[in-house]
């Protein structure tokens, strides 16, 4: 049986802005800035494989930036669901380092912008070892904290659905072999 803690972590802060119950909106949202930087991090290699890399090269700074406005969405909701954890906890704990991680990496994909827009790269100039350079230690730090945020919803069960509620899903609905063989013997 859950305790009162675990049950207050899975229920949202609020529906409306972070996802009825057993279906929050911070996982979802978090696929648009990882799939961004991500995309930026290939565009900024590739930038320096092929012949003409500045489209590579802007294409890179707008995933940033389309990764920053998704980071902050993200972060939104991402926050209704750490004030539903019980504070002093392993799970509150997590959330912590989690929330920490996801606002250094946000922050340095700002500079990173700034950086890149401020050097007026060319419109054939591959991306810069620095900002690379960044964006491959930022997206490894991104990835840290989607473990812990993986911990959080896997282990921990944060905003998943009770156990009760995911059993709802094994049920059959149909007799099994064993009920279809009970049948059969009571009607001969």
């Amino acid at each position: 049986m859950p305790s009162q803690p675990q049950l207050q972590a899975k229920q949202p802060v609020s529906s409306l802005l972070a996802g009825p119950y057993g279906h929050p909106f911070h996982p979802i949202l978090v696929t648009v800035p990882i799939g961004a930087w991500v995309t930026s991090l290939v565009f900024d290699i590739a930038s320096h494989v092929v012949g003409r890399p500045g489209f590579l090269t802007q294409s890179s700074q707008w995933l940033i930036a389309v990764g920053v406005i998704g980071a902050l969405l993200a972060a939104t909701v991402g926050f209704l669901d750490f004030f539903a954890l019980p504070p002093g906890t392993p799970a509150f704990r997590t959330a912590l380092v989690h929330m920490t991680l996801n606002l250094l990496v946000t922050a340095a994909y700002v500079g990173n912008f700034l950086w890149r827009h401020g050097e007026d790269i060319g419109r054939d100039s591959a991306v810069g070892t620095g900002p690379l350079v960044l964006s491959a230690v930022s997206v490894a730090a991104l990835g840290a904290s989607g473990f812990l945020g993986g911990k959080l919803a896997y282990h921990y069960g944060v905003r998943v659905a009770d156990e009760r509620k995911q059993a709802e899903g094994f049920t059959t609905t149909r007799p099994s072999a064993s009920d279809a063989d009970r049948t059969t013997r009571t009607t001969r």
